[in-house]
């Protein structure tokens, strides 16, 4: 672990193998176990390896005391490797910290409501763009339309009813909330329910949140430098030119009358040769669903003329490249109240998009492997068993059944090859994994060479026969490094889900202990785990005693 012999390790105390910044908690738990006040110790720090570079572990242990003067004898101590989980911790953090840099440089954010957890939860991005600390806003569901404008309250109710009801696929609303000091803030808010119970209620949503002030400054300024005319013409057209948003301008007949450099470069058109043409020669848009042609016309006798807003437009440009846009199209009125022509303001909405779709990705998969992650495993798992324990049948035709497994001799990889080599394998070891299976298993990476699957609707005979392929597929790796061939195995414990299986917890575990067992048995086995019967669990022979 350190790269000291036998010879040299001993002639070593703890304090010199310790990184200085580590070595007071060891000073410290001594002096608990010479006074008598420490009997058990476990923590984490730092060693320094024979080359000075550190190395992460996790150091548990006792004291054995002279049973009459309780002198302390000797000790008893355990010490694991844990630089790879510790890396892979700094790793996710490091991402973390992208994540929120690109959400608060987009002026995004993102909320949760869990019925289940109690209410809503907001990313620390978005809080503090409303001057609040991280979960200060979070709990309450109903505390956000508490926030909002009190003019807007109605239509984003109105909205929020019609998404609630299925009359819309997604909730979309733009409103003024008040930020903590006072003033308002505009926010779109885009959502979509997730989940909901037998009774069609809520249970679970999530959504995204941006600060479009400055949009809605533009759109204003733009809708009131319009309907000016003649003496704000020259002002309109500055103020279009130097403005970040592309916008193009209509007659009544639809032809184009303006377009700002930024249209100019979003469509592939240039302003001159556009001029005077109908508004689908240069400017075509479409539904990023339905793939449906996004009409633009003028409103209807006697309506208040709103502007149409639609975040959802992908803009097919010249060359048939597309990207994805929001775009506000508002028609120009008289103060005859008669129609004069359209007001097209867009953004290209590419990036935010490619960055919720990266969020929703990096939350729920594993950063080196790509299999998913811990966590969404387990809300699978938990999905899993809520189905099997509904289906109400103790053993169902079909069954899931759950895989522990834990690679045999990765230490020694880490130890030879350095933590590039661990890295190198895990990933040909999660495609072998991928590769024995079928496209609807589940396989996730829980943490440092521990991998999980679980097998959709099979025998407890297939699923053996798939934890050995498994280890066989393992086995035939043929992984070196550094000119260094290393021979690779895996344990797996084999645990089945079904109605009377308990919680995902109580199933893990039992798979947990049958890979113990498989380990105990000899490595490169399979162990089934016992079942709600009774049966105990029984470790296979290893693959290559049993061929």
């Amino acid at each position: 672990m350190l790269g000291y012999s036998k010879q040299e390790i001993e002639a070593l105390t703890f304090f010199q193998i310790t990184h200085p910044d580590d070595v007071q908690i060891g000073r410290e738990t001594m002096d608990g176990m010479r006074a008598g006040t420490v009997n058990a110790f476990h923590f984490e720090k730092r060693y320094l390896r024979k080359d000075g570079t550190p190395v992460w572990a996790h150091l548990a242990g006792s004291v054995i005391r002279d049973e009459k003067s309780g002198r302390p004898l000797y000790l008893v101590s355990q010490i694991e490797d844990i630089d790879a989980r510790k890396q892979s911790e700094a790793r996710i953090a490091e991402a973390e910290t992208r994540w929120n840099f690109a959400l608060a440089s987009a002026g995004q954010g993102v909320w949760d409501l869990d019925m289940r957890k109690g209410g809503t939860t907001y990313s620390a991005t978005w809080v503090k763009m409303l001057g609040y600390a991280d979960g200060e806003l979070d709990g309450d569901p109903d505390r956000w339309l508490a926030m909002i404008h009190p003019d807007d309250r109605e239509n984003v109710a109105e909205a929020d009813r019609a998404h609630l009801e299925g009359r819309t696929p997604f909730f979309e609303a733009e409103f003024r909330m008040r930020h903590k000091d006072g003033h308002w803030v505009w926010i779109l808010d885009r959502g979509k329910t997730l989940e909901r119970d037998k009774d069609g209620r809520l249970v679970r949503a999530i959504g995204s949140l941006t600060d479009i002030t400055q949009r809605k400054q533009t759109e204003e300024s733009l809708i009131v430098s319009a309907a000016m005319l003649a003496d704000e013409k020259e002002r309109l057209r500055v103020t279009l030119q130097s403005i970040g948003d592309a916008v193009i301008c209509t007659d009544a007949a639809n032809r184009i009358t303006f377009m700002n450099p930024v249209a100019e470069k979003l469509t592939g058109v240039v302003g001159a040769e556009a001029l005077g043409k109908t508004l689908g020669h240069v400017y075509w848009a479409v539904d990023e669903e339905t793939g449906q042609r996004i009409g633009m016309t003028r409103p209807a006798l006697g309506s208040a003329s709103p502007a149409d807003q639609n975040s959802r437009a992908v803009l097919i440009r010249r060359d048939d490249t597309r990207c994805s846009i929001r775009q506000v199209v508002s028609p120009i009125m008289n103060d005859r109240q008669e129609f004069c022509g359209l007001v097209i303001v867009f953004q290209d909405f590419t990036d935010a998009r490619a960055l919720q779709r990266q969020l929703a990705y990096a939350a729920a998969h594993d950063a080196l492997t790509g299999l998913a992650n811990r966590s969404s495993f387990i809300r699978t798992m938990e999905e899993l068993v809520d189905r099997s324990r509904k289906a109400g049948t103790a053993r169902p035709a079909g069954e899931h059944h759950f895989m522990f497994i834990d690679l045999d001799h990765f230490k020694l990889v880490n130890d030879t090859g350095g933590h590039a080599a661990g890295d190198a394998l895990l990933k040909r070891v999660a495609e072998a994994i991928r590769g024995a299976l079928g496209p609807e298993d589940i396989v996730a990476r829980l943490g440092g060479d521990e991998f999980a699957v679980v097998l959709k609707a099979g025998s407890s005979a297939g699923a053996r026969i798939a934890a050995r392929s498994i280890i066989e597929a393992i086995r035939a790796l043929q992984f070196t490094w550094d000119g260094r061939p290393h021979a690779i195995d895996a344990s797996i414990g084999l645990a089945p889900i079904h109605s009377n299986s308990g919680e995902v917890d109580e199933i893990i575990a039992r798979a947990d202990a049958a890979c113990y067992a498989a380990k105990a048995a000899g490595r490169g086995c399979v162990s089934v785990a016992p079942d709600d019967t009774g049966s105990s669990g029984q470790a296979e022979p290893p693959l290559a005693a049993a061929s």
